[in-house]
């Protein structure tokens, strides 16, 4: 496995996790808040990856 496999696995994980958070904080705004940037960083860190 190369390196940018490794490194996209991992945005996807986080990615994951991210979707996770956001499905267990329904109902409280502040940990809602904090998931959703939290995803929307995720997503910022893969758009390398995609457009070269």
């Amino acid at each position: 496995m190369n390196n940018k496999i490794i490194n996209i696995t991992g945005w996807v994980l986080f990615l994951i996790s991210a979707i996770g958070f956001i499905m267990s904080s329904l109902g409280n705004f502040w940990a809602m808040f904090g998931s959703l940037f939290f995803l929307v960083g995720c997503v910022v860190f893969l758009i390398p990856y995609f457009f070269d």
